[in-house]
């Protein structure tokens, strides 16, 4: 890659944001209201007790040079200094504490809705998208948002507020130090939106590159062992190299920008604070005389005291300047990749929630009959439609074993009951549309297992303890026992505790699949969705296992793809599914 490429250049990167974005920002501000308060109102306090801890130090140092005060007078002025010291030490730690508690409630809160809105979204909108930049978005662009809460917008408040009460804090003091104060303090904010907007610029090309770098880096990892097999693994570790060094490029010009916005700064307040001290310094030695009295050393040291002071908020507002700026790129970022802003909702109280299949312990719910068609389901890869014109209708605790050939749609019904997929047409379960099924309500109650499971990395036994967390060590061995999985761990070294490695490597398809029947047997679902079963099975296990489904099937509905006529006839019904459409089979 080239570091000028047309990204670089890109026009979409110089624009500001939208308001869409800029009201985003603002409605995760108001997830952490208290938090942010007190992050803001904690210099603005601070900065008070530095006016009166500056004003004390003046007059010790007058008192004790000019007047003469004896050691002791000075005691309770000096004590009052100390204990002025330790005050603002512990507003400071406040403010961090409460930026910090802000910036992990908005995360949190960016993190669970970036999560519902994948899970709404379900697998067929995911695996059109880049992997690596959805996972960029949920750790990386979220975490970026950080230091916009807890760093930027506590100082924004202080920046705005000190520098012009410092100032006018002055002006009875002394005029003239005053007004060069009040005069330059409103040129560093100027200029540093001059440099915030290319800092904006150079962070948006950043996070993008890492977005990309992150989709790239994922799929090479993932199809490492095929570029392995065709002989392109050293020719990708180039182009990760390569993009490797597109990213350190882009983070350099970030610094670079931040470094300039901190030297823009640097510059100006250290012409308002030699200003005021050359203007004090004539003063003092009669080559200037703009007062109508002298000056005395308490007024002319509180001044240089202060002098500072009024442009050290604007300091720590350009020391995080550049959060704003990282903030708003991300927010651009999850954006781009999400299509869109999700909705941001209010963390709900946290309550203990029943786990999947806890009404095993208590009576059964009842069967879900499903009523379907006519659907039509068309896919962009696909010329024809999946399923043009399908009408099905299974009564409730109905076995039904759906046929057809590789391709016909099976699969796809299956994610279209269980709403993983979307069709057009009218669809009900149990007389409900399923469009207006909650999200918690229809994963409790009905039961998809595909042809490939997704196991964890882990032991047996937590795998299968997926199916309801709480269950208890019986009820697990007891689910093993009825998905015949205690059949092959027992040959294992330790049982059901002998571990297996990330998407069940170490594990036949077929045992995978029994694993994922044993999660099935510890719930509570009143429609259950198979996908092939029992396509890895020798003869007898696959006898043994189907009778542990029938039996726990009793009283539920069941739909179940199988190639196998020996295994539809164990079913009551049996359907065939060709060309999109719904056939009686014999």
């Amino acid at each position: 890659m080239n570091d000028r490429s047309s990204l670089e250049y890109d026009p979409a990167i110089l624009q500001p944001a939208t308001p869409a974005q800029a009201r985003w920002l603002r409605d995760l501000a108001g997830l952490a209201r208290v938090p942010l308060a007190l992050a803001s109102a904690a210099p603005l306090l601070a900065g008070g007790l530095l006016i009166l801890q500056s004003w004390l130090l003046a007059h010790v140092l007058e008192a004790g040079f000019v007047q003469g005060a004896e050691r002791g007078a000075l005691l309770r002025p000096l004590a009052a200094i100390a204990a002025l010291i330790l005050l603002r030490a512990a507003l400071a730690w406040m403010a961090e504490r409460a930026g910090a508690l802000a910036a992990e409630r908005v995360k949190h809160a960016v993190r669970r809705t970036l999560m519902r809105t994948l899970l709404a979204a379900g697998p067929a909108w995911t695996r059109r998208q880049a992997s690596g930049e959805l996972a960029g978005a949920v750790v990386e662009q979220t975490e970026a948002l950080d230091g916009y809460f807890s760093r930027y917008l506590p100082s924004m408040a202080a920046a705005v507020v000190l520098p012009i009460a410092f100032s006018l804090v002055i002006l009875p003091v002394d005029l003239v130090a005053g007004l060069l104060l009040l005069t330059t303090a409103p040129l560093i904010p100027l200029f540093m939106a001059l440099v915030g907007w290319g800092a904006e610029a150079a962070s948006r090309r950043h996070l993008r590159t890492f977005a990309r770098l992150s989709g790239f880096f994922a799929d090479r990892l993932r199809g490492l062992s095929t570029l392995k097999l065709h002989g392109r693994a050293q020719a990708e570790a180039e182009a990760v190299a390569q993009a490797s060094d597109t990213l350190r490029a882009r983070t350099l010009a970030v610094l670079r920008i931040a470094f300039l916005s901190s030297a823009v700064l640097e510059f100006f307040a250290a012409l308002g604070v030699a200003g005021v001290a050359v203007y004090i310094g004539l003063s003092y030695l009669g080559y200037l005389d703009l007062r109508g009295q002298a000056l005395s050393l308490q007024a002319g040291f509180f001044c240089l005291l202060m002098a500072p002071e009024v442009y050290a908020p604007l300091r720590q507002f350009a020391a995080h300047y550049h959060d704003r700026a990282a903030a708003r790129a991300a927010v651009a970022q999850i954006e781009a990749s999400f299509d869109s802003l999700p909705a941001i909702d209010t963390p709900p109280q946290e309550r203990p929630a029943a786990s999947p299949g806890a009404r095993h312990r208590g009576a059964r719910e009842a069967a879900i009959s499903v009523h379907a068609g006519p659907l039509r389901l068309s896919l962009p890869e696909r010329p024809r439609p999946i399923l043009d014109g399908l009408s099905l209708s299974i009564q409730a605790g109905e076995h039904v074993a759906l046929l057809g050939g590789s391709g016909a749609g099976k699969t796809t019904l299956l994610e279209v009951l269980a709403r993983l997929q979307t069709a057009e047409g009218p669809l009900m379960l149990d007389g409900r549309p399923l469009a207006e099924w909650p999200e918690e309500r229809l994963r409790d109650r009905v039961v998809l297992i595909g042809q490939r499971p997704f196991l964890l990395q882990g032991s047996i036994a937590d795998n299968i303890r997926l199916g309801r967390p709480d269950a208890s060590p019986a009820e697990i061995a007891n689910a093993a026992r009825r998905a015949c999985v205690t059949s092959f761990a027992a040959h294992l070294p330790h049982g059901l505790d002998s571990r297996i490695d990330p998407r069940g490597h170490g594990l036949s398809g077929g045992q995978a699949q029994r694993v994922a029947l044993a999660r099935l047997y510890l719930r509570d679902p009143g429609l259950i969705l198979l996908d092939e079963p029992t396509a890895h099975l020798d003869d007898d296990t696959r006898e043994t296992v189907l009778d542990g489904l029938l039996s726990f099937a009793r009283g539920r509905t069941l739909l179940l793809v199988t190639h196998s006529p020996s295994v539809a006839r164990r079913l009551t019904r049996r359907i065939r599914l060709s060309n999109g459409l719904v056939e009686a089979a014999a």
